[in-house]
């Protein structure tokens, strides 16, 4: 998985640099970074969560860059699927470039999967078409796994309030994130253009080159209204449709299966042998927990390549196995190392689907083998350029950041202040990625992952677009944050060395919230 995923980034790199243009020229990345990632240096002191934590009085309008108005012929009248951080900025923009937007959210709410439920669906692994869907992915424990600094929109930072309940830990809690989001919109008038409980069932392109967007109130399940637009931003988030594994034997093994989509909270797992599968973020935190609480927890992860089982260090009933071989009618659960358990639950930490059921593209955007393509740039199927578009579809990234820079460039190409290339190259540009990653070995299910080239793309982006380039400080503090995540899973949210790169950042924040230089004698 690794090594995939290290050659997935090598070419990624590749691909991106050769777009590199005179005009719009990518500065090289910092590699200062990587080897103070890869060193074996202790060290030399920790902070606590309380030391180092941001205050700030609450942000007035004309701390904020006004929403221009651009010329009427060049305004675009634009729907934007979804109300989470992706949509909200991306009507943002979309608005100072001079176009109209209706935003369409489903729920009663908007910030999309940050908004916590303790609802689960009927389908606990979410394999049932009919089953009643909840959007939020959350549990109810859930905190950030990226500090506050580095999370915020860059011309928005994401600082402590001073307001009854607001969370003041480096990586907050989720509901933090939500209030954030809630200030966002209301602070560039974005909330004033959400269309709340608005379920879109249909996107599809009439023969004039404009989209028709039908949707219905929530609940009703006759009528539905049609709309026209000349553009279609699709921002519906992608920790909705789960992706489950595949078991060979599972459908005579006996016991129960929740993906975690559908976790709350570890009551569930009390005396119980859970399996776990999955090795990311949330199979981190979620194995941990449930540990307090179960009786037994194994968790199968491609990351574990040693052959045997290995008791988890610190932990007296968690234990770490590589793949499942396959599952039993007498509950067994049997892995590739040999070994064996019989287990109650197996709980799916691993991840989710793109799913767009409402587009109609003929069948020319499709998602194979979870990647949607064909996409410019992960964003503009060249067929339907520019006037379709998704937002927020990389993973393994920086996301308020990356949507913040996807949307603008998005903005910017339908005012006509942006160009795009033709058809042609577009598709050449993807043509040239596939290949590049079929040549490799690496499946299309990692198209969409970022993770080390995220910068790289991310800077493409802001040149294009004609705005700066991401902070030194920012992408410092993201790999450090990722270091200290995978060493010391238990305690990188609470402890850390990189106050340095806090105070660059609070200094970087004064530009956009004058009042911090006075509440943390900063310089202005």
């Amino acid at each position: 998985m690794q090594q995939a995923n290290n050659q997935l980034i090598k070419h990624k790199k590749q691909h991106i640099q050769t777009q590199q243009t005179t005009k719009h020229r990518i500065l090289p990345k910092v590699m200062i970074l990587r080897s103070v990632i890869s060193s074996n240096q202790p060290h030399y002191y920790l902070k606590t969560m309380t030391h180092m934590t941001l205050v700030s009085p609450t942000p007035t309008p004309s701390h904020f860059p006004k929403i221009l108005s651009m010329p009427q012929n060049t305004s675009k009248n634009v729907a934007v699927i979804g109300a989470g951080s992706a949509g909200l900025v991306t009507a943002r923009e979309l608005k100072r470039e001079g176009h109209t937007v209706v935003i369409f959210e489903r729920e009663n709410q908007l910030g999309g999967t940050w908004v916590y439920t303790p609802d689960t669906e009927s389908d606990p692994i979410g394999l049932d078409p009919n089953r009643n869907i909840i959007h939020s992915s959350l549990y109810s424990s859930l905190r950030v796994n990226l500090p506050r600094e580095v999370m915020g929109f860059r011309d928005y930072p994401f600082v402590v309030k001073k307001r009854s309940g607001s969370d003041p830990r480096r990586y907050p809690g989720h509901k933090e994130v939500l209030d954030y989001l809630n200030d966002f919109a209301v602070e560039f008038g974005v909330i004033e253009v959400v269309r709340f409980g608005m379920e879109v069932g249909y996107v599809g392109m009439l023969e004039n080159g404009k989209w028709k967007v039908s949707a219905r109130k929530r609940g009703n399940d006759d009528v539905f209204d049609d709309e026209v637009y000349d553009a279609v931003v699709i921002c519906n988030g992608h920790y909705t449709e789960p992706r489950i594994a595949d078991i060979p034997g599972i459908e005579v093994w006996p016991g129960k299966q929740i993906h975690s989509h559908n976790y709350r909270d570890p009551e569930p797992f009390r005396d119980q042998v859970v399996v776990l599968i999955g090795g990311a973020a949330s199979a981190t935190d979620i194995s941990r927990e449930i540990a307090e609480v179960a009786k037994e927890v194994h968790i199968s992860s491609r990351s574990a390549t040693s052959g045997v089982p290995m008791k988890l260090p610190g932990y007296d009933n968690i234990w770490l196995h590589n793949m499942i071989e396959g599952v039993g009618s007498d509950g067994g659960v049997s892995f590739r190392d040999g070994s064996k358990v019989l287990a109650e639950i197996i709980l799916h930490c691993t991840g989710y689907k793109y799913h767009f059921p409402f587009l109609e593209s003929n069948g020319i955007v499709t998602v194979d083998d979870n990647r949607v393509g064909p996409l410019y740039k992960h964003i503009f199927p060249p067929a339907f350029a520019p006037s379709l578009s998704f937002v927020g579809l990389p993973w393994k990234v920086i996301p308020f950041c990356l949507c913040e820079l996807q949307s603008k460039w998005i903005a910017g190409v339908l005012s006509g202040r942006i160009s795009l290339p033709s058809k042609e190259d577009m598709n050449a540009d993807i043509e040239a990625l596939y290949s590049s990653m079929e040549a490799a070995g690496i499946p299309k299910r990692y198209t969409h992952i970022m993770d080390d080239c995220q910068f790289d793309y991310d800077d493409w982006l802001a040149a294009e677009c004609g705005c700066t380039l991401s902070e030194e400080w920012r992408k410092q503090m993201y790999f450090i944050s990722r270091k200290n995540r995978n060493s010391q899973p238990e305690t990188y949210r609470d402890q850390w060395d990189d106050d340095d790169l806090i105070i660059q950042a609070h200094e970087d924040f004064v530009k956009y919230i004058p009042e911090l230089a006075r509440a943390q004698k900063l310089p202005r």
